[in-house]
């Protein structure tokens, strides 16, 4: 048990001090397992605010944080298939707003997209600017999204 304690404390010292960031990053890319079945290529927990990506119901990436739909517009739960993707997507509904990345995920438009982790959205699942980019880089037309509340 002892030498185990050291060990912990040894590499929390170390990725402090960035003598382990490619140990650090491994771990960020393949963290938690996520809630969702193993089909999904991408998984959300509104309740926890965290998304994953998977393959074979292996975590490949994440947590990452999130932030959802607002009262009124809340992001919708279930199980959805990515429609389609746009690198620099602008939003016509609200005033050309911005949604770079985009992963379109349900036929009323909600997707994954850099945005604010601070305030919530209008339904869509925001992601901070490296998070999309891996999800948008990744996710493919057909793949199956998991919104859990």
């Amino acid at each position: 048990m002892r030498s185990r304690t050291i060990s912990t404390l040894a590499v929390a010292a170390l990725a402090a001090g960035g003598a382990l960031v490619g140990t650090v990053t491994a771990q960020a890319t393949g963290g938690s397992p996520s809630p969702c079945e193993a089909a999904a290529k991408a998984c959300v927990s509104l309740s926890t605010k965290q998304a994953w990506l998977q393959e074979d119901g292996r975590t490949t990436y994440g947590p990452v944080p999130i932030t959802s739909g607002k009262q009124g517009w809340e992001t919708p739960t279930g199980v959805f298939h990515v429609q389609w993707k746009d690198a620099d997507h602008r939003s016509a509904e609200f005033n050309n707003a911005p949604m770079p990345n985009s992963v379109f995920f349900t036929k009323t438009g909600v997707a994954f997209h850099e945005g604010s982790l601070q305030d919530q959205s209008h339904g869509c699942v925001h992601l901070s600017t490296t998070a999309a980019k891996r999800f948008f880089d990744t996710l493919q037309s057909g793949d199956e999204v998991q919104v859990l509340p």
